[in-house]
């Protein structure tokens, strides 16, 4: 059975930084790409960043320089570090491990930027 449970979301105020985590289990981690993605309220969701089984990674445009995407093989996890929090970054943020077509999908943490 996969799980992908992400954490470390929460209520912050612009300008500040979060650390997201997602802990999988149920498959063979370093084999899988992993990635974040976002969904607003009323938005579709987003790509956000993904980080290759080979350690590549790529990021949205809106997160560039601001946001990094790595991962742990040991502990089977992966992290979004996010820096310089804008309120447009509010949203649901999923985890997603992918080998074959289809991702799996985290439950998702809740992310909001405001003051």
């Amino acid at each position: 059975q996969v799980q992908l449970v992400e954490s470390g979301g929460g209520l912050v105020q612009p300008g500040a930084s979060l650390r997201l985590s997602c802990a999988a289990s149920g498959i063979i981690f370093n084999m899988y790409d992993m990635g974040w993605y976002r969904q607003a309220p009323g938005k579709a969701r987003e790509l956000v960043a993904v980080i290759t089984s080979g350690g590549s990674h790529n990021y949205a445009d809106f997160v560039k320089g601001r946001f990094t995407i790595s991962r742990d093989n040991a502990k089977n996890t992966v992290y979004l570090q996010m820096n310089s929090l804008k309120p447009e970054d509010t949203a649901v943020y999923y985890c997603t491990a992918q080998l074959g077509k289809y991702p799996y999908w985290g439950q998702g943490t809740q992310v909001t930027v405001s003051s």
